[in-house]
């Protein structure tokens, strides 16, 4: 087995080249770009000045939007408890906030189809997690997560009056966007199923599964990915398999919590905006679930530029103008998205210095019992 000094050189390393200063600037530049090209467009029938003349920010909307920024709170504070519950209280209120900052940090700047979560180990084992633990408790947040989705969905579904979850735009957008919606959701609920059985009932059958499926030779590239995968399984059950109901009661309250949170500051937005046409409170919720099911197979870093041309398209039928559905989605992107990049480069910076620094002094200790 490594021992400490070259797991932390590793980690500091592989840290270092996963933060480059362009991958923050690059879905800046990216929701940016897309952004002044919807105002092109839209300023060929709108007159967007008059537009944004003509909110009035009035205590009433300021108060909406403060409370946007209240839910938001609500999900990292979902968030956290939820790392405070994994670790069974081993990291404090600071310390979860900390690492759920940096994780929502470098979801920002990974392809939201690739994830942003794997560096959370790497994090936990910083505030003082074990290496192997972390990866347990990552990989269990991630079956959380996806099982949030696929028990809420169809709830939504079923709730959502016929025609109106996916009646937004034109007949091949929505046609489009209602086909995503279902094969990405037929991924997610394999891919949970798998999970399930994976660290749950089944580890040991699920683990050799996996090793055998990817022995063949058109998988065998990802043969090392897979049996990490496999290993990684087979430690998150046995971590598992002791833990009370309480357990499960607070860590999936406190994921409903988060994604409940996050979603509810489109309706705190229409509350702000949109007072007067007085739109369905649970059709913009319910069209969040679809939104974000979409954005997790978005090849962009945090789904900009995609997540702005979507959201005037998706809530454009609700909204009176297109114009201000545009406003409304800057809003809603720099609540639930660039406090992220702002607050990360403010953090990472400190993160990899203090992570160097105790490399480097583990390191001497090394030497010197050496």
């Amino acid at each position: 087995m490594a021992d400490n000094s070259s797991v932390n050189n590793t980690v500091s390393d592989a840290t270092g080249k996963s933060m480059s200063w362009w991958k923050i600037l690059l879905p800046v530049l990216i929701g940016l770009s897309v952004v002044a090209w919807l105002f092109w467009r839209d300023a060929r029938s709108q007159d967007l000045g008059a537009e944004l003349r003509a909110i009035s920010f009035t205590p009433y909307v300021v108060g909406c939007i403060a409370l946007a920024w209240l839910f938001m709170i609500g999900r990292d504070f979902g968030l956290s408890w939820r790392f405070r519950a994994l670790t069974d209280r081993q990291l404090s209120w600071k310390q979860a906030i900390k690492v759920n900052c940096l994780c929502e940090f470098t979801s920002c700047i990974t392809p939201s189809a690739v994830g942003g979560s794997s560096l959370g180990m790497v994090f936990l084992n910083r505030e003082g997690i074990e290496l192997g633990r972390a990866t347990t408790l990552m990989l269990t947040t991630l079956f959380l997560d996806e099982f949030f989705f696929v028990v809420s969905c169809p709830i939504v579904v079923l709730i959502t009056p016929a025609g109106e979850l996916f009646n937004s735009g034109g007949t091949t957008f929505q046609a489009g966007l209602q086909l995503t919606f279902w094969i990405v959701y037929a991924c997610i609920t394999a891919w949970t199923a798998l999970l399930f059985f994976g660290i749950i009932l089944w580890p040991k059958g699920i683990s050799s599964l996996i090793k055998r499926l990817f022995r063949l030779r058109w998988l065998n590239r990802w043969q090392q990915q897979a049996n990490d995968l496999a290993a990684n399984m087979v430690a998150t059950a046995a971590a598992l398999r002791s833990k009370p109901k309480r357990f499960w009661l607070e860590t999936f309250g406190g994921t409903a919590l988060s994604w409940t949170s996050r979603y509810l500051v489109v309706n705190a937005l229409f509350l702000a905006f949109v007072p007067q046409a007085d739109p369905d409170q649970w059709l913009i919720l319910a069209r969040q679930f679809v939104v974000w099911v979409v954005l997790m197979v978005s090849p962009t870093p945090g789904g900009s530029g995609l997540s702005e041309w979507l959201f005037t398209e998706f809530y454009g039928s609700l909204i009176p103008t297109a114009a201000l559905a545009l406003i409304m989605a800057i809003f809603w992107r720099i609540i639930s998205y660039y406090v992220y990049l702002i607050i990360g480069a403010v953090l990472v910076p400190r993160w990899l210095r203090d992570s160097f620094s105790r490399s480097r002094k583990s390191s001497g200790k090394q030497a010197v019992k050496s």
